[in-house]
């Protein structure tokens, strides 16, 4: 008797003169391995977002015979039927809801004015009186304000629209260090770099006191430029019928979010110079080191931004870069002052005598951001870094859906 086959289990000889084999209908293997994602897409959009992030490109999607990702997904939402949604939460009352942005409003506001406070303090208590107890006095306040910034930036950056999910405790051990050296070098490495190139001097305070200020008043504005990048370019999600669509949306958006923060720089050093004695006035132009507080504030936010949409690796290296830039100009001047190693320090020195020391953090922190910002207008208009929490997962390798007939076994339900 001869044995009958479903139309989707063809034999290999009856499919070689089609020049395919497996499954006649290739996409409901997709189908079925990307079946959630499917049955909670609120529209094909999403669905592209969903298999973009899980390594579908339009050269796979050929192989599903059509012609780009968006067609494909198109398919996949009109054949798999809807799950039932849970129903949305009641909006807040617009009491509560203004409440809840005070509230947020003034947790980032919280360690700027705590660190201006402990800038202001010290500042004036070294003014009164300079001996001994004074100076432990001073070191005490400083401690105390130290801890009381780090505590409250702690929930900035935990939650809220600053918050990374970090994949594994290596790249966040990592961006920490990172982190930790470019805050280091903007305490103490302009004092070090000069004691390198032979320019001993005693160790001034208020450059370092003023950079910590800018810093810690930048978050208020990073957290609502963030939150609001993050909702619009949400809502541009939901509204687009296409990547192409979203994007041209997105662009305008991030634009307009990196030109406010960094508009918002000037104000911040200007609080600064009014916070801590001993800058320039407000009517002079902004001395170097205030450049380079500005440039390493502008290097912060675009590697929180990027890794708060999923890409940590491009955050890490940005910030990788500008501590390699900082230390090989420590390294080189440090050199320099070996028998026969002078020419080492030739150019950092000549750097230093044009501009001073804190041109060397203002060049590495601003050429790493700038490099940032044009990766970052790159990847964050696409669709896939605002999909939902943890929009950008890890990218699976390109065979997973390149070749779906070959490993899945063939649907048999009706």
């Amino acid at each position: 008797m001869p044995v009958s086959r479903r139309p989707d289990e063809a034999s290999p000889r009856a499919g070689a003169g089609k020049g395919r084999r497996g499954p006649a209908d290739p996409v409901r293997a997709l189908m079925h391995r990307h079946h959630e994602l499917c049955a909670r897409a609120v529209d094909p959009l999403e669905i592209a977002v969903g298999l973009e992030a899980h390594g579908v490109t339009d050269r796979t999607a050929a192989r599903f015979r059509h012609r780009d990702v968006f067609s494909l997904a198109e398919e996949l939402y009109a054949r798999v039927p809807r799950a039932e949604e849970p129903a949305p939460p009641p909006a807040p009352e617009p009491g509560r809801a203004l409440g809840a942005r005070m509230g947020l409003g003034a947790l980032w506001l919280l360690p700027g004015a705590l660190c201006a406070a402990t800038a202001s303090g010290v500042s004036r208590l070294g003014a009164v009186r300079k001996d001994a107890t004074a100076d432990l006095a001073m070191g005490l306040v400083c401690a105390v304000g130290a801890v009381l910034v780090i505590a409250a930036l702690w929930p900035c950056l935990s939650r809220g629209p600053l918050r990374v999910r970090w994949r594994g405790g290596v790249a966040r051990i990592a961006h920490a260090l990172g982190v930790g050296w470019l805050l280091g070098y903007a305490a103490a490495g302009d004092w070090l770099l000069s004691g390198f190139l032979g320019g001993r001097r005693p160790y001034g305070a208020a450059p370092a006191a003023g950079a910590a200020v800018v810093l810690a008043l930048a978050v208020a504005p990073a957290a609502g430029c963030a939150r609001w990048f993050a909702v619009r370019a949400r809502r541009r999600l939901a509204a687009s019928r296409g990547p192409e669509e979203f994007a041209a949306g997105v662009r305008p958006l991030f634009a307009g979010v990196v030109t406010a923060f960094l508009c918002g720089l000037p104000a911040l050093v200007l609080a600064a110079r009014l916070t801590v004695p001993g800058p320039p006035p407000a009517a002079t132009p902004p001395t170097a080191a205030e450049a380079a507080a500005v440039a390493l504030a502008g290097l912060l936010f675009l590697a929180r931004l990027l890794a708060v949409h999923g890409f940590r690796t491009a955050a890490l290296t940005g910030v990788a870069a500008a501590c390699a830039g900082q230390a090989a100009a420590l390294a080189t001047a440090a050199a320099a002052r070996l028998p026969g190693a002078a020419p080492l320090g030739v150019p950092v020195a000549r750097l230093t005598a044009a501009h001073g020391t804190a041109a060397v953090p203002a060049a590495a922190c601003g050429a790493a951001a700038l490099a940032l910002l044009g990766y970052a207008f790159g990847v964050l208009c696409r669709a896939s870094a605002h999909g939902g929490p943890g929009a950008r997962t890890a990218r699976a390798p390109r065979t997973t859906d390149a070749a779906p007939t070959a490993r899945t076994a063939p649907n048999r339900a009706p």
